[in-house]
């Protein structure tokens, strides 16, 4: 089975300021785990680490059975591109590009799309996943915020990643909305994905099979604490 794995990491910023301390932790395919905490617990560096944004001081990560802590910038860009779907706070649609053209980006990297009319193809079977077809040639400024964090989702699938990381994916969105989007990741991990949601929104208890608390860059699962 695909599996994220942090074995003993630690990060620390400026040499005293320890944002993980000896954080191990697994998630694999088919798995919806949660990360709560207060701002500063240090969970958005542990999905930095988690997803290869960002270099851990110490310990090691391993990208199903491989172990990346020492690759360099090429060898991560290349596990992200072909592993690992981000979805973020603030969306991050070009507002310049159609609906479907902000999904067809990360597919601009990938050699595995021979023609744009593969990328387009697969831009509308993901746009249709997430229940936008209607609006795939829409600028996202003529969205609501619930649906770009669709376009988002749509956008992070495109190189059929075996894990999906969002960092507060519901951050800026209402209440209605929130439910929708954690909806959709639990329908991700339902099909296969691993879902790594890093969140302060209570709501995605609802859907999480496992939840964790950081706490001063210390991570325990739930029931643990």
């Amino acid at each position: 089975m695909k599996k994220i794995e942090l074995k003993n990491v630690s990060k620390i910023y400026n040499g005293t300021v320890k944002a993980l301390n000896n954080v191990s932790f697994s998630i694999n395919q088919g798995e919806f785990i949660a990360v709560m905490g207060q701002s500063g617990s240090g969970k958005s560096t542990f999905l930095q680490i988690a997803g290869l944004l960002d270099k851990c001081t110490s310990g090691e990560i391993i990208i199903n059975g491989e172990n990346v802590s020492s690759f360099d910038n090429n060898k991560l860009a290349n596990v992200r591109m072909k592993t690992l779907g981000f979805v973020f706070q603030a969306f991050h649609l070009n507002r310049h590009l159609r609906l479907y053209e902000n999904i067809m980006v990360p597919m601009l990297i990938n050699n595995e799309y021979k023609t744009k009319a593969d990328m387009e193809n697969k831009a509308q079977e993901l746009i249709e996943l997430v229940g936008l077809s209607h609006r795939k040639k829409h600028y996202p400024g003529q969205l609501s915020g619930g649906e770009q964090q669709r376009v988002a989702i749509a956008r992070a699938l495109a190189n059929n990643p075996d894990f999906i990381l969002a960092d507060e994916p519901t951050g800026n969105l209402d209440s209605e909305n929130e439910l929708m989007i954690f909806e959709e990741l639990r329908k991700l991990a339902d099909s296969g994905k691993g879902v790594l949601v890093v969140s302060h929104n209570d709501a995605v208890t609802q859907y999480a099979d496992k939840i964790y608390i950081m706490k001063d860059g210390v991570l325990k699962e739930k029931n643990e604490e």
